[in-house]
This record gives structure tokens, sequence and C-alpha cells, in this order.
């Protein structure tokens, strides 16, 4: 799922407890899980951003002030609108879009 295509909220809201840890049996293993996709989903969203940005950028060897251009303010901007990385993995989670396996622990 694209972060832009997410339903995810774009504000801070309270979660039925029960909802998020009844795939695991316990909230705190749930946190673990949606923190581990919630930084897959910002290395996504990074490198993206950071492969739009490439285009307009400049590789002079010179120390020559470099204006941003119009298309680069947009595009940042378009990120920052865009729902929070843990936002994102919460809603995944919630909507049974993660995947997640235990390891054996027996090594």
């Amino acid at each position: 799922m694209s972060a832009k295509d997410s339903k995810a909220e774009l504000s801070t809201i309270t979660y039925d407890r029960d909802k998020i840890e009844e795939k695991v049996g316990s909230i705190y293993e749930a946190i673990v899980i949606m923190g581990k996709r919630a930084e897959q989903i910002n290395a996504e969203i990074r490198s993206e951003l950071h492969n739009k940005l490439d285009e307009f950028a400049v590789h002079n060897s010179t120390l020559e002030e470099v204006f941003e251009n119009r298309e680069q303010i947009e595009i940042s901007k378009h990120y920052e609108k865009l729902p929070k990385p843990t936002s994102i993995a919460i809603r995944e989670w919630l909507d049974g879009e993660v995947y997640f396996r235990h390891t054996d622990e027996r090594n």
C-alpha cells in the first residue's frame, strides 16, 4: 500500500487497546511489530522523496548558492501533508495488512 493511498489518520487519535493486541495477545508485541513496519514505511517514503528531489539536484563542484525551485517546494509540501509512518502502520495493523512471524527462539 502506498502512503499516498493510505486512509490513516492525519492527527492523533485514541485506539482501542483490545483491537491492537487481539492478533498477538500482547500490547507490547503489537507495538514492536507496528514500530518495525513504521520504520519500513518511513524508509520507503524517504527513498521516494530523495529520488524525486535528486531530479532537481545541481551537481557542481563550486560553492555557489543554490536556490530551490518551485517544483522542489511543491514536492516537499506534498510529502509533509502525508500521514505519519506510525499512523500508516497502525492502520495497516488494524486492517490486517501487516505480515509478521515469530522466529524460533530455541537456537
